[in-house]
């Protein structure tokens, strides 16, 4: 693949039936406030300046190559991979939720996995977030698979949410009902580690009375509770403003978590995410238990010239391995290789 090449590669994402609206990543255009930010497979076609469609005659119509995503009982997707092969448009599929436990509730109905393995050898190739569903693409084909990390837009300045003096933990997790998440377990570290540290926890509370009363029982000293979602430029705000992202999640997701932190030129500590796995291998939770983190939690935040090294390398590994401009060459390199 020259540079040429990858240069003009534009890629659609194609999410069938979706809720999201159609939107295109033009080249310098600056983010807007009511847009999908340039994240998970979002992030796909806008490291490309291409565009993410719900429509498929409107995919087809870009006439570039196609990034299917596969979601709910796969029926949308399988009919739009004909629609596409009728085309001849060259056409990967990716799964939309690939966390260990949505990949198992998904494929755990018999129909709905028959579906899938159609899907998956029809296609001209798949993508993976993470590596283990490309384990899973694998295991039905034997070529035309790759692990892809969704990119972040690290190198672009409207997205650096460095700043300058930091205080307190932000608990990067939110679900209480998913057991991979350790969220309940995340809260009672932070409320150790607050105590500790005397430093202040940050939480979003989705679960509303439940998720609000539990978070009263266990007693923080010092807790600032998000009830209401907010818009993710926001989000990214609040998230830049504490010294560490903590969590303890075993969901082998993508990694968005980590990913935020990334661009909030901030500390992760804990998580099992692939972009966790990649920007923060030293403070990741792979291969280390929740008292591991947590240790490493309280020197963060008690250690400035510690936590910045790790910040730094983090952005120096993501500029190396997780850039739009690498995730563009990357997604090149594999679609014209199919």
């Amino acid at each position: 693949m020259t540079s040429v090449d990858a240069q003009n590669f534009r890629l659609a994402v194609l999410n069938p039936g979706g809720r999201d609206h159609e939107q295109h990543f033009a080249e310098n255009r600056s983010p807007q406030a009511n847009e999908h930010p340039p994240v998970n497979f979002h992030a796909y076609s806008a490291c490309t300046n291409g565009a993410v469609f719900r429509d498929i005659k409107r995919a087809i119509a870009s006439n570039w190559p196609v990034l299917l995503l596969l979601r709910g009982d796969f029926r949308a997707s399988e009919r739009a991979l004909a629609e596409l092969k009728k085309s001849k448009r060259k056409t990967a599929v990716a799964l939309k939720e690939t966390g260990a436990h949505q990949i198992a509730q998904q494929l755990s109905d018999p129909s709905r996995f028959a579906r899938f393995i159609g899907i998956v050898c029809q296609a001209d190739g798949c993508i993976a977030s993470t590596p283990e569903a490309a384990e899973l693409f694998r295991s039905f084909r034997a070529d035309g698979v790759d692990f892809i990390p969704t990119p972040y837009p690290i190198e672009d300045e409207n997205w650096n949410w460095a700043m300058e003096h930091r205080s307190g933990i932000f608990v990067g997790t939110r679900e209480l009902t998913v057991p991979t998440r350790n969220h309940f377990a995340a809260l009672l570290a932070v409320k150790n580690l607050s105590d500790e540290t005397k430093e202040p926890v940050t939480v979003f509370n989705s679960d509303r009375r439940h998720g609000a009363k539990l978070i009263a029982e266990i007693g923080f000293r010092k807790i600032r509770v998000h009830e209401k979602r907010m818009g993710y430029r926001a989000y990214l705000g609040e998230m830049a403003r504490h010294k560490i992202v903590f969590q303890l999640d075993r969901s082998r997701v993508p990694g968005q978590v980590a990913g935020d932190a990334l661009l909030c030129r901030s500390v992760c500590v804990g998580g099992d995410g692939a972009i966790e796995r990649i920007a923060f291998p030293n403070t990741c939770g792979e291969k280390r238990s929740d008292d591991e983190l947590i240790e490493i939690a309280q020197r963060l935040l008690t250690n400035e010239g510690q936590r910045q090294e790790v910040a730094d390398g983090a952005t120096k590994i993501a500029k190396e391995k997780l850039s739009f401009r690498g995730g563009k060459e990357h997604l090149a390199r594999f679609f014209a290789d199919l």
